[in-house]
């Protein structure tokens, strides 16, 4: 049977993180649950000590990309076959888990995105952030040659070689979009499927409409300084 790690980045999550490891724990009982605590100036931490799980703190905030890197060094580590990255705002659904899991064990990809996009269900991201989503999709789509519909997903599931490759190597900042287009450069599969996700159950989002310019702008500068590097 494979190890199975579940990170989760959380960031000022305390009014989440409850909920979202009972969830964890009801759904995917078999697997390992890490809490990255991102230097979060609420309870974050003492919600996942209470709970029971594995937490790292760090001691400052250094953004989801340092987070998720923590996450994935202590997967490689501590020796764990696959590892799911699972928000800590209660976005995620742990019954979905089941499907990247699957679609990760057939043993055609390194990385599964579960994708809002590839079925209806209630999640419905503002106009903003939808444009972006629309644009990485296509510029990502044309540099690895097939489709992919959901380049922001926070909810990912990855094999043991891509552990190891990101625990050397994470983007910093915003990291979803650029660590695609690294594992392509890597020689790895890139997969998705399709989930259901929901608004988060707590906390705020601190993405806003002049944040998301910025974000699309920095990614895509990211992505294409990644591509002209040998």
């Amino acid at each position: 049977m494979n190890k199975i790690l579940i990170i989760v980045p959380a960031y000022n999550e305390a009014e989440s993180l409850h909920g979202v490891i009972q969830d964890l724990r009801s759904h995917v009982p078999q697997a390992d649950i890490l809490v990255v605590d991102d230097g979060s100036s609420d309870c974050t931490a003492a919600v996942a000590r209470q709970s029971g799980v594995n937490l790292a703190s760090l001691s400052f905030n250094l953004g989801i990309g340092g987070a998720m890197q923590t996450g994935f060094q202590y997967a490689r580590t501590k020796g764990y076959d696959i590892a799911i990255q699972f928000d800590g705002d209660g976005q995620h659904l742990g019954a979905e888990i089941g499907i990247l899991l699957d679609a990760l064990r057939k043993g055609n990809a390194d990385i599964v995105i579960g994708s809002r996009f590839l079925k209806r269900g209630d999640y419905r991201p503002s106009f903003f952030r939808r444009l972006g989503i629309s644009i990485f999709s296509m510029v990502l789509s044309a540099i690895i040659g097939i489709p992919v519909t959901d380049t922001t997903s926070g909810f990912r599931a990855v094999n043991r070689q891509v552990i190891e490759y990101f625990a050397r190597v994470y983007p910093e900042d915003y990291p979803e979009v650029e660590s695609l287009v690294l594992l392509h450069r890597a020689g790895m599969t890139i997969a998705e499927a399709p989930v259901r996700m929901r608004d988060r159950t707590g906390g705020r989002s601190s993405i806003t409409p002049i944040r998301s310019a910025y974000y699309m702008v920095k990614v895509l500068l990211a992505v294409f300084i990644d591509l002209l590097k040998k």
